[in-house]
This record gives C-alpha cells, structure tokens and sequence, in this order.
C-alpha cells in the first residue's frame, strides 16, 4: 500500500513538472517576437476572412473575443505560476544564502581561532628561543670562567713547579 501511494506522489510530482515546464514555455513564447507576428497574422486573418466574406463580423467578432478572452486567462495563469515559480526559486536561494554565511561565519570563527594559535605557537617561539640564547649566553660564560681558572690554576702549577 505504502508503494503506491509513494509511486502516486512520485506521478504528481512528474505531471506538476511537466505542467510547470508547460508554463514556462508558454509565458516565455507569449513573450517573444514569434508570438507577436503568430497574433498579428492570427487577427489579420480573422478581418481578411470578414472581408472576403468567409465569416459575418458579428459573428468573428464573437469569436475572436472570446479566443482573446480565454487566452487572456490562461496568460495571466501562466504568469502568476511562473511568478510563484520564480518567488519559490529566490527563496530557495536566499536559504542557501543564509547557509553559506552560517559556513562563513563559522570558517571566520575557524581562522581567528587558528590565528590565536599561531600567535601562541610564535610567542612560545619567541619565548623559547629567548631562553635558548640565555642558556647559550650562561654556557659561554661558565666556558670562559672555567677557562679564566683553568689558567689560573696552570700558572698557580707553573710557579710551584719554579719555585
């Protein structure tokens, strides 16, 4: 049971596509310089069959009104579907839109935090290398303090090996 009714909603939403598709060709069409001449032709063509006396006038009147009316209607139908058409598609983009700025905001919040990072892992760095030189300063200045005893003690040797 639960097949067809999904193979049903799957059928609706084919035949609202090809209606949807339906419209939008047409208001497209009606909008071109193809309709304009197919119309032109259309009424020049009711007047020509009046004037050759295919038709009476009241009578293509008639019928030309309410071809105009009817078409008039189905036009505006056409129009609002692919306004609401068009109204859904700018919805569905300004939610991207929203998406894409929460993923901005978040990817900002990314690198701010990576550039706090950064500035710790440079300040330790920084820090690091500071106590390397002191070290380094330390250990130069043990060498030439033991190297100072160290003659010293050789001249101190040297005069009792004089003396």
């Amino acid at each position: 049971m639960r097949y067809t009714y999904d193979m049903e909603l799957i059928d609706l939403k084919k035949e609202e596509q090809q209606i949807r598709r339906t419209a939008y060709r047409m208001t497209r069409w009606i909008g071109s310089p193809t309709s304009l001449v197919a119309h032109t032709l259309v009424f020049l063509g009711c007047f020509a069959a009046v004037w050759f006396g295919y038709i009476a006038y009241e009578h293509m009147l008639l019928v030309l009104t309410t071809i105009v009316s009817l078409e008039a209607i189905y036009l505006s139908i056409f129009i609002q579907m692919t306004v609401n058409m068009t109204t859904e598609a700018v919805e569905d983009i300004s939610e991207d839109v929203e998406e894409i700025q929460e993923d901005i905001d978040e990817i900002q919040e990314n690198v701010e935090d990576i550039s706090e990072d950064v500035e710790e892992m440079t300040e330790e760095e920084a820090t690091e290398e500071a106590a390397e030189e002191t070290r380094k300063e330390e250990q130069k200045n043990t060498l030439t303090q033991i190297q100072t005893d160290l003659r010293k003690l050789l001249d101190d040797i040297n005069r009792l090996k004089n003396s």
